[in-house]
């Protein structure tokens, strides 16, 4: 939740001409992480949770991949947006293990 709310203020920097390109795109991306991990707990089975979390992590490498590219295009700054890309890594690690763990 707080890399979802953290990039609602980072793509407040985007460009207008990005309103419904790639602000739209981040903004899904960060909020499918949470809502993806919220679901499939609640569906109260091993095989739907770890289906679900595996969507999350899918959403985490699209949003890391769409930051990358926001940096690339100077849209953001590097070293303004480390805060975003140090949670992106901790978010994708964490997923990773507890994926791994769920038998």
């Amino acid at each position: 939740m707080d890399l979802a709310e953290e990039i609602y203020h980072v793509t407040e920097a985007l460009p207008n001409s990005e309103n419904f390109g790639l602000k739209t795109q981040i903004r899904r991306a960060a909020v499918s992480i949470p809502s993806n991990i919220a679901e499939g707990y609640g569906r109260q089975s091993t095989g739907s949770y770890k289906q679900f979390l595996l969507i999350a992590r899918g959403s985490v490498l699209e949003l890391e991949t769409q930051i990358e590219l926001c940096v690339r295009l100077k849209y953001f700054d590097g070293d303004k947006i480390k805060n975003v890309e140090t949670q992106i890594t901790e978010i994708s690690k964490m997923l990773t293990s507890l994926i791994s763990k769920i038998k």
